[in-house]
């Protein structure tokens, strides 16, 4: 292509900078996809040891620096550590970045951040250029941590004071808040970078949230004069939504090695729906004591099951519990989510419901169980249970445990109880949604062109 051609066809240059976690790193450059696939340059800014493992076409990938540059957070072993080393590192890299792309023929014309990067902002209002936060949770927990922030809600959350009545969102009872705000003390670092997401939100140009108006609309609506963000989302891969990005079936990054060859074949001699598929994430780390709990609740089942069991956790496994179960069950330290969840043999997902794959079994029209651990997740079961009615929440005792018998009950109920029949179809009716929200003239995707043509129109000026 002539320069001539390559400038007239030039609509911006957009750089990405993820969080360097796999549930952080996917949605935004899924996001750097759909912007590439919309004619606008995009570029990946992501930390050094995460760089090898990003590979995508039509996205370059550049490295920043943590200031731990062989394995971050693992290096630096310490939350708040780290995130000052983030801020300072990363602000001086990402500015080099942006000055690196200055003189070129490309030279950016904004920073999309996660929001758990506010100085992000501030480095490009320093270089003159646009910057917005992206969110990577639900509008809901947006919702709750904003109004902390600003003085509107007062935490620690107390039993005695649920459900918690917030005005645009439905009514939340002690089990559905996010950890956080009923032991802000547990983890005290994390939780001041959630409301460090609001810090600088007025000097933004955008706020891009990784949900859908046809999912969340009051729920965002509610909340637009403190946080007015566009929704974007699902920022799934498009060949399981609206196929526009061409051979888009996977994120394109991934931190583990999956093993996919030995899933599809597995799953291929299985009668459809048939198979309850388990994954509680790249984060979540099960007790010895939940892990014994799962298993025998898969085996007592007696479904046929495919379970993600990090090499970290398999020592968690009951003793013979493997050999037990290989006429029902498969067990793999990781594999392609969506890959499984697309196979027809799936008929339910039990998952720990991170925002990620919430979305991902909603947009893939799967029924869920949720097993929600911690933080968001939480809120997230809630909505897949009682707002959505695409699946249940197993409840946990009062040792924060969910047992066997309370597995197997809600395993029976979505894969062939009363409910059933209602939860497959409200998750074909979210599968359609999602699909239809990013699809052409979909409500995600007119947001996503407004913010290119804004795009467009500064860099004619």
């Amino acid at each position: 292509m002539d320069r001539l051609h390559e400038e007239r066809e030039y609509r911006g240059h957009v750089v990405v900078l993820p969080y360097p976690s796999q549930g952080h790193i996917n949605p935004l450059l899924q996001f750097a996809k759909r912007l590439s696939s919309k004619g606008v340059k995009a570029t990946i800014a992501t930390t050094r040891y995460t760089l090898k493992s990003i590979c995508t076409a039509n996205v370059g990938v550049e490295p920043i620096s943590d200031g731990f540059d062989e394995s971050g957070f693992a290096q630096a072993k310490n939350v708040d550590l780290f995130l000052k080393s983030f801020k300072a590192n990363g602000s001086r890299t990402l500015s080099e970045l942006i000055q690196k792309f200055q003189d070129s023929g490309s030279p950016v014309s904004c920073v999309v951040y996660d929001s758990f990067f506010p100085w992000a902002l501030d480095v490009a209002k320093q270089h003159g250029i646009y910057g917005a936060p992206f969110f990577t949770n639900s509008a809901t927990v947006s919702h709750i941590f904003c109004l902390i922030h600003h003085g509107k809600l007062s935490f620690p959350l107390k039993l005695e004071t649920t459900p918690l009545l917030i005005p645009g969102l439905p009514p939340l009872n002690f089990p559905d808040l996010p950890s956080f705000l009923k032991l802000p003390e547990s983890y005290p670092a994390y939780l001041a970078m959630k409301l460090s997401q609001f810090s600088n939100l007025d000097m933004a140009d955008w706020i891009f949230s990784n949900t859908f108006e046809e999912l969340e609309a009051e729920e965002a609506r509610s909340i637009s004069k403190l946080w007015p963000a566009k929704l974007i989302g699902p920022m799934v891969p498009a060949a399981y939504l609206d196929g526009r990005i061409e051979d888009d079936k996977g994120y394109g990054a991934s931190l583990w090695e999956p093993l996919v060859e030995d899933c599809i074949k597995w799953l291929e001699t299985k009668p459809p729906k048939s198979v309850v598929y388990v994954s509680f994430g790249s984060m979540v780390s099960l007790t010895l004591e939940q892990m014994e709990e799962i298993a025998w609740g898969l085996k007592e089942s007696g479904l046929h099951f495919l379970w993600i069991v990090k090499e970290s956790d398999q020592d968690k496994l009951p003793d013979g519990f493997v050999d037990s179960t290989k006429e029902i069950g498969l067990i793999v330290t990781w594999c392609n989510q969506l890959e499984m969840l697309e196979n027809q043999a799936i008929g339910c997902f039990v998952t720990h419901c991170g925002w990620n794959s919430t979305l991902e079994g909603l947009s893939l029209g799967v029924p869920m169980v949720g097993v929600p651990k911690w933080a968001d997740q939480l809120t997230d079961a809630k909505f897949v249970e009682e707002i959505w009615g695409v699946g249940l929440r197993a409840k946990e005792d009062d040792k924060g445990v969910v047992r066997k018998e309370e597995l197997v009950m809600c395993l029976k109920e979505v894969m062939e109880g009363k409910r059933s029949q209602q939860i497959k179809k409200n998750a074909s009716k979210w599968m359609e949604l999602a699909k239809k929200a990013v699809s052409e003239g979909g409500s995600s995707d007119k947001r996503i062109n407004e913010f290119v043509q804004h795009l467009v129109q500064k860099d004619r000026q």
